[in-house]
């Protein structure tokens, strides 16, 4: 890729449960990634005891190496000028991040601006860009923002593993695994099916709490059993069929709790994240928002969070949206 010498890149990153997904790009607006330079790290999302929040370094530790990575492929002295981070819970759980990102972000890339966002800011932007509407960012958590310009952004969900984040990834492999336990202990509701499932994927059921309660990164061990729960209903277990309708409906509800909170009552409706990649849930989530959200239109994304993540550096510092700390903020690098 040609690109004249001083020319102005950005970053964008692209923080979720599961991992961190980077990008650099030619600083103007993106219609998708093609133009991109992107790298993905296996550091997924922790939640440090001593800040209540993500915690920073350790997402540092391993989002600096990818970005200087990138960074030095770059032609000559082009120069990154704003960097924007999106992040699962950035909106509850942020406060560490926001302390501690921006001084290591701007000795690394030298950028004057950084923007940091929920991840639903940026899967809302990186879907529907500038226009209203409901966008749903599923994956190992789940949240669902409703905006309309003049009303700002209207957030359902989105509460964390233990409290929310209903049809999540995280959620659907919490309640596969709790059948398996189930068919282990021969309770009603068990799935012999998921309970050999989870054996194969984490080993004997009763070394089960000790593999999962101590971690940090438990939701995204929890969220890497959903494909599991998805592929024992697509070969006809009743209980995981059940679990991916009930993902499905919760889904809708909070959809439809954005849309109304916005005053969208047909809204256009972009379901993104990796969640949506289960076949049968994202049916089974189209079926219930044809109940729940009958006016809405389901709409294509343009592209994931990262593309939301590039335009909002794209932006920087004068972002056509609104901001709302902690949801969307701009810093100085």
């Amino acid at each position: 890729m040609e690109r004249t010498a001083g020319e102005r890149w950005v970053a964008g990153v692209d923080v979720g449960g599961s991992g961190v997904r980077v990008a650099l790009a030619p600083d103007r607006w993106p219609d998708g990634l093609a133009e991109a330079r992107t790298a993905q790290v296996a550091v997924p999302a922790r939640v440090a005891a001593a800040s209540g929040g993500h915690d920073a370094r350790a997402l540092l530790g391993g989002l600096l190496p990818a970005l200087r990575g990138l960074a030095a492929g770059l032609p000559e002295g082009a120069r990154i000028g704003a960097v924007a981070v999106g992040a699962t819970g950035m909106a509850l759980l942020g406060r560490d991040l926001a302390a501690h990102l921006p001084g290591p972000l701007a000795e690394a890339t030298g950028a004057r601006h950084l923007v940091l966002a929920g991840d639903a800011v940026t899967a809302h932007v990186g879907a529907l860009g500038t226009g209203a509407g409901v966008t749903v960012a599923g994956g190992t958590g789940l949240v669902a923002l409703g905006y309309r310009p003049g009303a700002g952004w209207r957030r359902a969900d989105g509460w964390g593993q233990l409290l929310g984040d209903c049809g999540s990834g995280g959620w659907l492999g919490r309640a596969g695994l709790e059948a398996a336990l189930r068919a282990y202990d021969g309770r009603p509701g068990g799935s012999p099916v998921l309970l050999a499932a989870a054996e194969r994927r984490y080993g004997p059921a009763t070394g089960l709490p000790a593999a999962l309660q101590p971690r940090p990164d438990r939701a995204a061990l929890l969220a890497a059993f959903a494909p599991d729960v998805a592929a024992a209903a697509e070969h006809g277990c009743p209980v995981a069929a059940g679990l991916l309708r009930r993902a499905g409906e919760e889904i809708a509800a909070t959809a439809t709790a954005a849309a109304t909170s916005a005053g969208l009552p047909g809204p256009d409706l972009a379901l993104t994240g990796g969640l949506f990649r289960l076949t049968a849930l994202r049916r089974a989530t189209l079926d219930a928002l044809a109940t729940r959200l009958p006016a809405a239109r389901p709409r294509t994304p343009d592209g994931p969070p990262l593309l939301g993540a590039l335009r909002l550096a794209a932006t920087a510092p004068d972002l056509p949206w609104p901001l709302r700390p902690p949801l969307l903020t701009v810093l100085p690098g």
